[in-house]
């Protein structure tokens, strides 16, 4: 199953990437028609990004060897000041963190003309207006307007097609795409998909323009690609049609990401009737404030209703899924439950309310605080670069537990690394480690295990599979799993992954402009949702039937 293109635009021939002697990508061979989709899948590490980064040689300090043959002239025979011509033009490139991959101190419109002036040799008044036709191509509303503004006044979704703008600016014949919707909702992941998907068909260029996609998702895959190639440790262990692929995967580590995806297996049927919840809101309300223009913004401030009318209630061992796009009020929700945010309304956690204002740490607060944790989205942020493991997991305790001992303080930190799967035995020096030593799935069991050694009753879980692979993300979801039956722990999920919430929750819970627009068991609410928007969110997360 080679699944090799006709007519290539682009050949990968033995395609090698080396980093001193360590070898990152080894004997690659790929090709791409034009106007063809590639998705090339696979986990973190498996030398997708590298791969894609060594066709415009950007890949640093690497040795690259093999043939990148496009149109007949091998890339990597070319000078660097004839790459400088292929770069943005014949082959554009859209990073996974636009955030990041913008000049934040030029507006958007500034930065596509730049690509136009320099590959279109455009006047400076052409470049502004085709700036203009780019953006409004993308379908971001008020072109113009947006063409003025820097990269921090557009949302997610909007900054992202800016990106798409500035790379089609010079009718590239092959768009590389690098994890483009990670970072974005799941209705906004299918608006690029099929953005890109539009643009494509609308591209003249030598028989369309040709995208090679690297993702992670599978149901993007599903949903975009033509073909897809899969890599493992910098091989390409199986490629061809989507559909035989997923259909009939030949490979063992296919199979292993196909059969990756989110399994149910949580304490099912109703909770006990009489039972107290351990949190329950009733119109909670959260407000920013906001300065107000002229004179006004001398005497007083406005504000911005962050969460307004919120009622919620979350059992014991039971788990209430969040689910909205970005900016909908999920995450202000979760930090006023925590006691982080001032709020108004009724709000209590373990049948207690926070010693208003909430954020001070009050004896009251401190006391509540043990009992209502969190585990945030990126391990790698939320763990201290500078602590050891011991210091990382076992810190609740100096709090919560001051006149511990340190040799009882250090045994309730393996017994709570033995809980997420980390011992001694697999990790020698497991306690004296640093968070850089593991990997992704590893940091976030740390970061689970820092929540569960003050024995709290409610995890907050804010979005803590999104940043991990399809395999680790399951092995994450099995221990979240077994830790809510063995514990009776309470979960708060927050995620924008429709098939997590079917996974882990109980009730669910769907969030627009900070208000709740529908409520109710998971299964009626996804299965047969009732407010036009959650039909969108999970008519946005189905994965449409093979072709």
């Amino acid at each position: 199953m080679t699944g090799e293109a006709i007519n290539p635009l682009l050949q990968v021939h033995d395609l090698t990437v080396r980093f001193g002697a360590k070898e990152v990508v080894r004997g690659v061979n790929f090709s791409i028609a034009p106007g063809e989709k590639l998705a090339l899948v696979g986990e973190s590490g498996s030398g997708k990004t590298i791969t894609a980064l060594s066709l415009l040689r950007l890949a640093g300090d690497a040795k690259i060897s093999g043939q990148v043959m496009l149109r007949g002239r091998d890339l990597l025979s070319l000078s660097e000041r004839e790459m400088r011509g292929i770069r943005g033009g014949d082959i554009a490139m859209v990073f996974q963190e636009p955030m990041t991959a913008l000049n934040p101190l030029m507006t958007i419109g500034q930065q596509i003309a730049e690509v136009l002036e320099l590959k279109k040799a455009l006047k400076p008044a052409q470049c502004a207006q085709e700036a203009i036709e780019l953006l409004a191509k993308t379908g971001i509303p008020e072109p113009a307007r947006r063409a003025a503004s820097f990269p921090h006044q557009l949302s997610g979704g909007q900054r992202q097609r800016a990106m798409i703008a500035m790379a089609l600016a010079s009718e590239p014949a092959l768009l590389l795409a690098d994890e483009p919707t990670t970072a974005l909702d799941v209705t906004l992941r299918v608006q690029i998909l099929d953005l890109l998907s539009d643009l494509q068909r609308k591209s003249s260029a030598r028989g369309g323009m040709a995208v090679l996609l690297i993702t992670h998702d599978l149901n993007l895959v599903r949903r975009f690609a033509d073909r897809v190639a899969v890599m493992e440790q910098g091989m390409l262990v199986e490629q061809g049609r989507v559909a035989d692929v997923f259909g009939a995967p030949q490979h063992e580590y296919t199979r292993r990401l196909i059969a990756s995806q989110p399994r149910r297996d949580v304490v099912e049927g109703n909770a006990p009737a009489g039972i107290a919840p351990v949190v329950k809101t009733r119109d909670l309300r959260v407000t920013y404030p906001t300065p107000l223009p002229g004179m006004r913004g001398w005497f007083r401030k406005g504000e911005f209703v962050a969460v307004q009318g919120a009622t919620l209630q979350l059992l014991p061992g039971r788990t209430l899924g969040v689910v909205g796009e970005s900016g909908s009020g999920k995450s202000t929700l979760a930090l006023a439950i925590l006691g982080l945010l001032p709020h108004g309304g009724e709000l209590a956690v373990a049948g207690q309310g926070w010693q208003q204002p909430a954020t001070r740490n009050t004896p009251a607060n401190q006391r509540l605080r043990r009992k209502v944790q969190v585990v945030f989205q990126d391990p790698f942020s939320s763990l201290s670069p500078r602590l050891t493991v011991e210091e990382i997991v076992g810190e609740g305790l100096k709090v919560h537990e001051a006149a511990l001992s340190q040799a009882g303080r250090r045994a309730r930190v393996q017994a709570a690394l033995h809980e997420v799967g980390l011992t001694e035995a697999q990790y020698p020096g497991l306690l004296a480690r640093y968070p850089h030593e593991f990997s992704g799935g590893q940091r976030q069991r740390l970061a689970i295990a820092r929540a569960l050694i003050v024995q709290p009753q409610v995890l907050v879980l804010d979005e803590p599979t999104s940043a991990l692979d399809v395999t680790i993300q399951q092995q994450v979801l099995v221990l979240l799993q077994r830790l809510q039956r063995d514990k009776g722990l309470s979960y708060l999920l927050i995620t924008h992954d429709m098939d997590v919430i079917r996974a882990m929750a109980h009730e669910v819970l769907v969030m627009k402009d900070g208000a709740v627009l529908e409520s109710g068991a998971v299964a009626q609410v996804l299965n047969a949702p009732q407010h036009p928007y959650t039909q969108r969110l999970v008519a946005a997360a189905m994965v449409p039937p093979p072709a």
